[in-house]
């Protein structure tokens, strides 16, 4: 079963990206995720199974319509 995420959730993932950070803000979820990264901005879009794998704990929520 798919994870519960919603856009403006920020996340910790497993690996760092190459400018050090690992915290990112989701922008875009569905088949695939688009995620910006907190420390340099850089906007990356990833398959769902790829970014769930990926995901170490999820720091904030962001506005769930729920």
């Amino acid at each position: 079963m798919p994870m519960q995420l919603h856009v403006g959730d920020v996340v910790r993932m497993r690996k760092e990206h190459p400018c050090g950070g690992t915290d990112w803000e989701i922008m875009r979820v569905g088949m695939d995720f688009r995620i910006k990264c907190l420390k340099c901005g850089r906007v990356v879009m990833l398959p769902r199974v790829k970014f769930e794998k990926g995901i170490k704990t999820v720091l904030q929520g962001g506005c769930a319509d729920e």
